[in-house]
Formats: C-alpha cells, structure tokens, sequence
C-alpha cells in the first residue's frame, strides 16, 4: 500500500494576536480563508481527499485545516503538538499513527513544515502561507516514516490554482 502524505502551511493570518491572546490565538484573514477553501477544492478536483487531517492548535492552522476539507469524509484531529513543532516531532506524530489510512494532511507552521519536507525528502522547497504538496512515502506503515523515505511529487501555491482556475 502506497502512502501518501499531503502538508499545508496554514494560510494567511493576522499579523497581530488578538487582545488578551497570543500568537496561537490569530486568525485567517479573508485572503487566507480564500485560499484555504481553493486547496481543498484543489485536492478534491484531483480525486485526493485525505481521509485523515491532522493539525495543529493554532486558531490559523485549524480554521485553514477546516475550510480546505469542508464536503469530505474527513476524520479532523487538532494536535498541540504540531505547533511550533521540529521535524523530529513531526516525524514522531506520523509515526505513532497505527491504523491511519494510505492518505493523511497535515496542516502546520512554518519553518517546522519546511524542515520535515526537507529531511523526508532532501529537497527544501520555498513553501509560503497555504502551501500544499504530496509527498509519497516508500515506506509500507506510517510507523516506519524516517528521513529519506519519501519523494515530493508536487508542491502548489494558492496563486497557481488560482491561474490554473482562471485558465480554464
């Protein structure tokens, strides 16, 4: 069985935490609950829908994780731990997925997000706010996900559906 891990940046946020709330507490932007619609829209279009969506706390990760897989039949996890977390914690949360099904999304943080893709893959792609790629790993359960195993088969931008929307 072929495992398939898709990763989004959570999309453009307020510069500023709302009063009384810290950084974890910012919001989409419009712009951002725009974009987090399109990537959702985006993987449904290719048939891709992750049956797992695993994100972190953060107000902007989730409100992003919520509106790209709003219509599928998704299981949504929020997991503190992906906040501000390292590649060795993002490694750590796939691995200790038992039953997950073939396609999981994971909805992060930059540089955390950047980093994993560049240990899991070697390559370091520029990955801007509602950054979504596929990574396919060569591993048969996600309890063996190491450094290495995986290959990114493509990266998108919100500004590249949007062109690709427009030209059709």
């Amino acid at each position: 069985m072929l495992l398939s891990l898709y990763v989004l940046r959570h999309a453009k946020a307020e510069a500023e935490a709302p009063p009384h709330g810290g950084d974890a507490e910012r919001d989409l932007k419009h712009r951002g609950r725009r974009d987090a619609r399109n990537m959702g829209r985006f993987l449904s279009r290719l048939d891709e829908e992750p049956q797992l969506i695993l994100t972190s706390s953060a107000v902007r990760a989730l409100e992003t994780a919520r509106l790209a897989c709003e219509g599928w039949k998704a299981t949504l996890e929020s997991r503190p731990e992906i906040y501000a977390a390292s590649p060795a914690a993002l490694f750590g949360v796939l691995n200790r997925l038992e039953t997950a099904p073939a396609r999981v999304l994971l909805v992060g943080h930059q540089p955390g997000l950047g980093l994993f893709i560049a240990e899991l893959t070697g390559s370091e792609p520029e990955f801007p706010t509602a950054a979504l790629a596929r990574i396919d790993l060569e591993v048969a359960r996600w309890g063996a996900v190491a450094p290495g195993c995986g290959r990114l088969v493509w990266l998108v931008t919100p500004a590249v559906v949007a062109a690709r929307r427009r030209s059709k």
